[in-house]
């Protein structure tokens, strides 16, 4: 198991970072008077298994151990799209530690959507899209959105709905909030954002119609590597609780002792017609917190880095086709944790937090915090973020190439093999919900709740008050927490008694008032092309539970499928959180344990066997009878549909009234300008501009700010350092010339080296004046990019003013130039 010892070898940090603990606290005091406000303003089962298998847990999937026979594998229709999703990047509260303090100031990189699609030659028809969306979770309300948008485009898309597309999102703490379908997540960002929302939708049904557009026949290939020092689990002590002999099968070594999942696993998208890559899309689980909680720039964190590296990396690589789209992809990520030096009291001890219930010498929460690789630098955690997203990158790069450079197939890298593309998607109601357990004996899920852990949060983002993981209650808490309990509504004897041992704080899923607060109707999906199966999990499974899932479905699949022509044996992933954010999904061993991510597993200590069941009931929608000769499974049914709380959201969220300059200024003038030098690498540079409020323009597929680099007209364009340029790069700006600037010397231009989607380039955004409206903007260069070189460069901002008449005016500024040398 993993060294606890160990980890002290981080030791003590000098200066300690700002404290991010008010997160639970002012949560619970928001939904205190939320709720009491909106209370006043609103007075308004498919077939079941029985006895199929063993006990889940003891299962070992039968993945990874064939070579198959045929080098090449079969020939797929193909297509990878991205898109801007970018929301607003300031006054908007960020989504993910749920602290209303969190508001966004402006965008350190730009989010995405990747879009990827897969389907059958034979049968077009059979076909999905795999969504990974730069976002905290996918969503209800959004994925309405997004297959509303997609019929609208005509009945060349109308073969794509709620069975074949799948909305998964990274993951990321660091995105603007307030677009989610549901009151709970809405309270902090004081309701619903339709300029939030608009933005994810459109941005990733952009991403599909670029996907389906480029659709060509194609060759897929999977293959795996192990990740070291990307994550850890920051909830051991649950962890443990599951039984030894299972845990004992995945404790291959020190360094792989099986508490988190090391494996990363990639699936590679080749042309057919010249033999290019076209894309990426990877599994692997590590949780969107690198950048910590007292940031308040935008970006994807970790796997924004890892999926801006790898894209970068292969511009001009004579594989990849241009416009290559990489996806990373979350796994079982429930009780991962990237910061990876582990958990520390930041209160002069010298002392890791409390391994049971991540406390510190106070007995309380608030000072314990988790450490990444860099958490001695001042910089809310971005050192780190970037560490941890290459970590990601490079083994996942190193694969790829492998990949590309193997003539034969090797263990653990397999071409795709059988012409079968499927896909199965329900709506599942959750609440009371009674189904068998393998073991025969009857179980039953419940109407949503969180326990009082809940509110502890987690090392990454520690909660507020006297709320501890694992042994908080209404006996350990102050009397207080019993009263915000009840303002929502106190659970009954049976709904505490089926959600035991879990102590009941917020009885959310029986809360309807003005509208839904959590789901209670979950979405229930997977995917098949060969003998890839993806499972759609609407929740943040955690290690152990995501094991059991798939070696389920594993087993189950190698049974369902075994009489198919050129099958192999079934290769699982799980991706997530997806479609509709459901928390946490744990064992039941964990679960009792009532650690954070126990007491935020919604529908009670049998959630992820109801899960299992479900998806169990409904693998056979995946056999590839329909393309033989007897007749396929019935489909699934529908569901109940969950509701879409889009246009009957709150929102308190004020807009835009007018942006004015100070006087004897205009907007676009530069305020504080750079030297002209020379500045040395790793000293960032900065020039600050009379600005106008970002929301005025998202600028999608655009750019707020971009650093020039003055070249000679004759010399040929040097390779962009951002993406590769274009729409689909990085904000469609890179690698583009400004008009020739006629100077002593022969003549020369600006080129575009860096915009909005390249992680060292920073754009800020302050108001200077609520009475007058007046704010500026600040554009940095961080120049310890590694792929800063010497040179002559300025930077250029494009801002939008709104009038008071509502009139938006384009405008926008240029620095001095500046020199920069090794």
């Amino acid at each position: 198991m993993q060294d606890i010892d160990s980890e002290k070898k981080a030791g003590p940090s000098p200066n300690p970072r700002k404290n991010a603990s008010s997160t639970r606290l002012t949560f619970l005091i928001s939904a205190i008077f939320f709720a009491s406000t909106l209370l006043f303003l609103a007075i308004a089962a498919p077939p079941r298994l029985t006895d199929k298998f063993t006990l889940w847990r003891d299962f070992e999937s039968p993945q990874h151990h064939q070579v198959p026979s045929r080098a090449k594998g079969d020939e797929y229709l193909l297509g990878v799209g991205k898109a801007d999703i970018t929301g607003p990047c300031v006054e908007i509260n960020l989504m993910g530690y749920a602290d209303p303090n969190q508001i966004g100031t402006g965008l350190r990189q730009r989010l995405y959507s990747r879009a990827f699609i897969i389907a059958d030659p034979a049968r077009p028809a059979d076909r999905f899209i795999y969504l990974v969306l730069d976002t905290q979770s996918g969503d209800t309300a959004v994925r309405y959105g997004i297959l509303s948008g997609l019929q609208g485009l005509g009945p060349e898309y109308a073969g794509y709905g709620h069975q074949n597309v799948a909305v998964t999102g990274t993951h990321s703490h660091s995105g603007p909030g307030a677009w989610l379908n549901y009151l709970l997540p809405q309270i902090t960002s004081k309701g619903f954002d339709q300029q939030s929302y608009r933005a994810i939708v459109d941005g990733a049904i952009l991403s599909i119609k670029r996907a389906h557009e480029s659709l060509a026949p194609g060759y897929l290939s999977l293959g795996s590597t192990k990740v070291f020092g990307a994550n850890i689990n920051r909830s051991l002590f649950a962890y443990l609780a599951n039984p030894k002999e299972e845990r004992a099968r995945y404790n291959t070594s020190s360094e792989d002792d099986g508490s988190v999942e090391k494996d990363l696993t990639l699936l590679k998208f080749q042309r057919s017609s010249d033999g290019k890559n076209i894309g990426v899309l990877t599994w692997f689980p590590t949780h969107g917190t690198s950048v910590l909680g007292n940031n308040t720039l935008i970006s994807g964190d970790n796997k924004g880095v890892a999926a801006y590296l790898f894209e970068k990396s292969v511009v001009g690589d004579k594989s990849a086709a241009e416009g290559f789209v990489a996806g990373f992809s979350q796994a079982s990520v429930g009780d991962t944790s990237p910061n990876v030096l582990g958990a520390w009291c930041e209160d002069g001890t010298g002392q890791m937090c409390s391994f049971e219930n991540s406390t510190c010498s106070d007995g309380k929460s608030q000072k314990c915090h988790a450490r990444g690789p860099f958490f001695r630098a001042d910089d809310e955690g971005t050192s780190s973020c970037f560490e941890i997203g290459k970590r990601q990158f490079e083994p996942a790069k190193k694969l790829y190439d492998e990949m590309n450079h193997s003539l034969n197939p090797v263990r653990g890298m397999n071409p795709v093999l059988g012409k079968w593309v499927k896909s199965f998607h329900t709506f599942h109601n959750m609440s009371n919900y009674r189904f068998e357990l393998p073991n025969g004996t009857q179980a039953t899920t419940c109407p949503a709740a969180l326990g009082y852990s809940f509110a502890a949060g987690t090392s990454d983002g520690p909660g507020a008050f006297d709320f501890t993981q694992h042994d908080g209650n209404s006996n350990t808490t102050s009397p207080v927490w019993s009263v915000v309990s009840h303002i929502l509504k106190a659970p009954s004897e049976e709904q505490i008694a089926c959600h035991g041992p879990k102590p009941i704080l917020l009885d959310v899923g029986e809360v309807s008032t003005p509208y839904e607060w959590t789901p209670n109707i979950v979405d229930v999906q997977a995917f098949r092309v060969g003998q890839l199966v993806i499972i759609v999990s609407p929740g943040e499974a955690t290690t152990m539970a995501g094991r059991r899932w798939k070696n389920a479905v594993a087993w189950e699949a190698q049974s369902t499928f075994a009489g198919e022509e050129t099958s192999d044996p079934p290769v699982v992933v799980l991706g997530g959180p997806a479609n509709s954010y459901t928390h946490y999904i744990t064992t039941e061993e964990e679960y009792s344990i009532q650690r954070y991510e126990g007491a935020s597993t919604l529908y009670g200590p049998h959630t992820l066997a109801a899960y299992i069941n479900v998806t169990l009931t409904w693998l056979s929608s995946l056999d590839s009878s329909s393309n033989r000769r007897r007749p396929p499974p019935p489909p699934p049914p529908r569901g109940p549909e969950p509701p879409n709380n889009r246009n009957r959201s709150l929102s308190f969220i004020p807009s835009v009234i007018r942006d004015a300059p100070p006087f004897f200024k205009n907007f676009g003038d530069v305020v504080q300008d750079v030297t002209a030098g020379p500045y040395r690498r790793g000293v960032p540079v900065t020039a600050t501009f009379v600005g106008a409020n970002p929301r005025n323009n998202l600028r999608l597929e655009g750019s707020y700010a971009v650093l020039e680099k003055s070249v000679t007209s004759f010399s040929p364009l040097a390779p962009s350092s951002a993406h590769g340029g274009g729409a689909v790069g990085s904000g469609g700006v890179a690698g583009r010339r400004s008009k020739d600037v006629h100077e002593a010397g022969p003549p020369t231009s600006w080129q575009v080296v860096r915009d909005d989607g390249d992680w060292h380039l920073v754009f800020r955004w302050r108001r200077t004046s609520e009475i007058l409206g007046t704010s500026e903007v600040s554009v940095t260069w961080e120049t310890a990019d590694p792929w800063a070189e010497p040179g002559t460069y300025r930077f250029r901002y494009f801002g939008d003013a709104k009038s008071l008449g509502g009139t938006v005016t384009g405008f926008e500024g240029t620095s001095s130039a500046f020199e920069l040398v090794d």
